[in-house]
């Protein structure tokens, strides 16, 4: 019997909604990490990956790649063509230029060698906390010094917060790094185009670089328009780094590239050689289909997250509604307010971006729902107390899961007074 990717491959016909393609039952045939992580009778709502088949594309390059044995190292501008023209299209970016790009293995991996290029050990890294938890542990373990940036109370970068952070950074006259999220991960929140020049005219008054992680950029729902950081005024000597990895589930398919604005080239030309031996051949031509071919079936995503969205919102205020829910405005993560529980965080000593163990209302659920959410406190500051839904899922996982949560809150409520 063919796989569903190999069926979604030869189909003739488009999918109407990939996250309605799968079953739980293929689904846990998955050997990732999703679904392998955990036991059979968890729902794994947690890691960023979609419970998604492979789009029509990206499965007929591999296979091509596959059957004539093309299996070496990757070569070529052909993804940075495809993803200037996608960004062109989708963005209005028209001036991303092939020859200011790098191929790299993954997006991580390509911030920390951008890292490398702008700061020295001991200098200091920016985050606007809570955020995606490797900001922390990679930045640490290149020998940086994370300084977080509160987001405010609505979620959105704060730009005092912002300045101060910026002042501390560069107090002592040592180099530092913007480090953006854009979208943000967790809270969902696609940064409007006057904040991004707001961080552009403080980079530019404290001497900061800005390196922005635009991983989720494919991602931005119905009533947000996503902007890229190098199209903002002042953004010229920043760096952009993103990949197809989120938006078509190509994780496993290690690929990525950084874009240097038009006043960081030098920069980039000084990153080793070596670093563009990194990346999976046959990742760089599943993302290049993804951005050259696959539009179609990501406006099909689009459509069934904007539908999962809605319906999660529903599905806490009926199940669970003493679970706030920021409506996210991109990626397909939900940021959940779950102190209303009053659970404590967890162990003492967990530090942000280390994933020891999941803690506080995420250990609830887990317990008492078999729902495998992420865990708030690994986000850094204002993270505890929260956790991170993944809802790229079909609808009736979806809804089952947040069930279980619900009946978890409603016997924790009973249990506590």
């Amino acid at each position: 019997m063919a796989s569903p990717v190999a069926r979604e491959a030869r189909s003739p016909v488009p999918m109407a909604n990939p996250l309605t393609q799968l079953s739980l039952a293929e689904l846990r045939r998955r050997t990732s990490v999703k679904w392998r992580q955990y036991a059979d009778d968890v729902l794994p709502l947690w890691v960023a990956e979609m419970d998604v088949p492979l789009a029509a594309p990206v499965a007929e390059a591999l296979h091509d790649a596959v059957g004539r044995g093309d299996t070496g190292y990757a070569y070529g501008t052909g993804y940075a063509e495809a993803l200037a023209d996608f960004a062109a299209h989708r963005w209005g970016w028209s001036d991303l230029a092939v020859d200011r790009t790098a191929l790299v293995p993954d997006v991580m991996l390509g911030i920390v060698e951008v890292l490398r290029l702008l700061t020295a050990p001991g200098d200091a890294v920016v985050v606007c906390a809570p955020v995606y938890p490797p900001f922390y542990a990679f930045v640490s373990h290149a020998d940086r010094r994370v300084i977080e940036a509160p987001l405010g109370a609505d979620q959105r970068m704060d730009v005092s917060a912002l300045g101060e952070a910026f002042r501390r950074a560069r107090a002592d006259g040592r180099r530092a790094v913007f480090l953006l999220c854009n979208p943000h991960n967790p809270t969902g929140v696609v940064h409007r185009r006057d904040e991004l020049e707001a961080v552009a005219d403080l980079a530019g008054r404290y001497g900061v670089r800005v390196v922005s992680d635009e991983i989720h950029a494919p991602l931005v729902l119905p009533g947000a328009r996503f902007t890229p950081y190098l199209t903002v005024p002042g953004a010229e000597d920043a760096f952009t780094v993103l990949s197809a990895s989120k938006a078509w589930n190509l994780a496993g398919l290690k690929s990525a590239l950084v874009v240097a604005g038009p006043h960081a080239v030098a920069d980039l030309r000084r990153m080793p050689e070596e670093v563009g031996h990194g990346p999976s051949h046959l990742g760089v031509i599943a993302h290049t289909a993804a951005f050259r071919d696959g539009g179609e079936w990501l406006d099909r995503l689009l459509a069934g997250l904007d539908h999962n969205r809605e319906l999660l919102g529903v599905l806490l205020a009926r199940h669970a509604p003493t679970l706030r829910y920021h409506r996210p405005e991109g990626t397909y993560l939900a940021w959940l307010d779950c102190t209303a529980l009053r659970i404590d965080t967890g162990p003492v000593g967990d530090e942000p971006g280390v994933v020891t163990d999941i803690a506080g209302p995420a250990r609830l659920f887990i317990d008492r729902a078999r729902v495998a959410l992420s865990s708030g406190h690994v986000f850094g500051t204002g993270g505890a107390g929260f956790v991170r839904l993944n809802f790229a899922t079909s609808p009736e996982i979806l809804t089952e899961a947040v069930t279980r949560m619900g009946r978890a809150v409603s016997e924790h409520h009973a249990s506590h007074g």
